[in-house]
């Protein structure tokens, strides 16, 4: 498997057990995905951050460093699970929850109306009985810039039957 790909690609897993073959190796590359002004809105909306480098395209483009709005960090963070289930799939779990997130990091601001996308990688597994705690790297591109909108260590935990 090529992991300097840009074609977005998912892998998929028969059984849970098998992701611990793939620790260390880059599991997918989600399609693109547009940050518009109204999915900025509606996230500051659900957040109650309303600060104007989000919601307010004209005080944006007079007075921020990115003349235009730009999506909450966290914005950009709550996209994990999306990639996530973009980049790989296990055949035989019966429910995912997330667990939390170690390191975290905001390294460049998204500008609103890019496009990003997720690249994934599984950083650790452990399986005991049914159930497998796991750690994915998430760096969230965005298209067109060499450095990514966040870095996210993502813990997942998923269940089989």
């Amino acid at each position: 498997m090529d992991t300097t790909t840009n074609t977005a690609y998912s892998t998929p897993f028969t059984h849970l057990a098998d992701m611990k073959d793939w620790v260390g190796k880059e599991l997918g590359l989600s399609p693109w995905c547009t940050i518009d002004q109204s999915r900025i809105d509606q996230f500051a909306t659900a957040t109650e951050d309303h600060q104007w480098i989000h919601t307010d395209p004209v005080r944006s483009a007079k007075e921020s460093p990115y003349q235009k709005t730009i999506a909450h960090g966290f914005l950009v963070l709550s996209l994990a699970s999306k990639f996530a289930y973009e980049t790989y799939s296990v055949a035989d779990a019966v429910m995912g929850v997330n667990y939390g997130l170690d390191r975290v990091r905001f390294p460049n601001a998204t500008p609103v109306d890019a496009e990003i996308r997720g690249r994934v990688s599984l950083q650790t597994f452990d399986m005991k009985g049914n159930a497998a705690r796991y750690k994915v790297n998430i760096t969230f591109e965005i298209k067109g810039q060499s450095k990514p909108a966040c870095v996210a260590e993502f813990i997942a935990m998923a269940y089989t039957a």
